[in-house]
């Protein structure tokens, strides 16, 4: 098989046990504590031990050496590890990299795990993100600055709106109030967004994501030993990460990301098309993310982010769902929210996602994004109708 885009990976591997831990608030507990007991959720849907896993990915925002100290936390002693951080972009870019270890015979069954106590630690983060240097003498608030300047654009660019903006977050928490484990589930409305505390014009609180603890863990094998485990696997089809800046200052166009690219190297690979996916999971920490991250995936043109999410098109009952467990904005957003995109895909394409369960789900994209729109990765997974 052609290995050029690399689609030699496409459905070589599959995640097969996802678990999450300290939604929420999760006082007396370290992130440490609740990535290990999402670990052990994942591993038990998954019908596997600690002591199968032999490769490891994560990152965080708390420890200098996360893969380090988490190996030392759980007590095992990998064959391969990946400590790439590239802020909440990682996870999903780590699902590319373990279907790399995997299919290389590097490890046997990857894990890939993140952690944070992000509300009931104060938001505190050791060590301290560095800035961009040029950026600081300005004095921004990191990262509403960032997202804040891109939507500015966007509604001056393309006369997106507020309105449009908020769209965002109801649909989301449409999303959010179907599922039990969400930390905001009462209603919302336009108004409500609209006429929230204004956090960095032209954003409310409301257009921000959460600040809440929170852990989640993925388990992915080959996909030989995939069909044989607890779970139907869902099947890694393609990916894609790129970056081409650090601070958002540096973004030729504030209006277009590096996703534009990640996208097309995981469609590449998958062998599809925007209009083969039956869910997104989108990172969105901010709504103007979601706005961005339709148009640069293909699903709309450039600047017409603001109309398509209109109308509950992705919304629950609309065509596109988007953020099914409810997202950063309602769900959970513990400093890094890369992973739960990885582990709502998988409930979906299983169908086990309850009252927000989607019809016939075969494909579903996830997409993370790192620091201030400075990097971006793609991963598409599917049933076993799609190998």
């Amino acid at each position: 098989m052609s290995t050029a885009n690399g689609s030699s990976l496409r459905g070589g591997a599959a995640i097969v046990g996802v678990g999450t831990a300290g939604l929420g608030e999760a006082p007396g507990f370290n992130a440490m504590d609740i990535q290990a007991l999402a670990v052990r959720e994942a591993l038990d849907d998954a019908g596997l031990k600690l002591s199968d896993v032999d490769g490891i990915f994560c990152a965080n925002m708390s420890h200098t050496f996360p893969v380090i100290s988490t190996i030392e936390y759980l007590g095992i002693q990998p064959r391969w590890i990946d400590g790439t951080n590239t802020g909440g972009s990682s996870f999903v870019a780590h699902a590319m990299a373990a279907t790399l270890a995997l299919q290389a015979g590097l490890c046997d069954v990857a894990l890939i795990c993140y952690g944070a106590t992000m509300r009931s630690g104060a938001g505190r983060m050791v060590p301290a993100t560095e800035q961009p240097v040029y950026e600081v003498p300005h004095k921004p608030r990191y990262p509403m600055t960032a997202y804040a300047m891109s939507a500015a654009r966007h509604m001056a660019q393309f006369g997106t709106t507020r309105e449009q903006l908020a769209e965002v977050a109801v649909s989301a928490r449409l999303w959010a109030r179907k599922n039990p484990q969400a930390f905001e589930r009462g209603p919302l409305s336009i108004d409500d967004v609209l006429g929230a505390r204004m956090v960095m014009e032209p954003l409310t609180v409301r257009d921000c994501c959460l600040l809440t603890d929170g852990a989640g863990a993925v388990v992915m094998t080959r996909a030989d030993r995939a069909r044989d485990l607890r779970k139907t696997p869902a099947y890694f089809l393609g990916g894609g990460v790129a970056s081409y800046n650090r601070a958002v200052s540096e973004m030729p166009d504030l209006t277009s990301t590096a996703a534009k690219d990640s996208g097309e190297r995981a469609y590449a690979m998958a062998g599809m098309k925007p209009s083969d996916m039956d869910v997104l999971q989108l990172y969105d920490a901010f709504t103007i993310n979601v706005i961005l991250f339709l148009e640069d995936l293909g699903f709309c043109p450039k600047g017409e982010g603001g109309a398509f999410v209109s109308g509950g098109r992705i919304a629950p009952g609309g065509e596109l769902p988007v953020n099914t467990n409810g997202g950063g904005l309602s769900f959970c957003h513990p400093g890094m929210y890369g992973v739960f995109t990885l582990i709502e895909a998988t409930r979906q394409l299983r169908g086990e996602a309850g009252d927000r369960q989607v019809s016939d789900v075969e494909t579903v994209l996830c997409h993370g994004n790192g620091i201030t729109l400075s990097h971006q990765a793609t991963a598409i997974f599917g049933t076993q109708a799609t190998l």
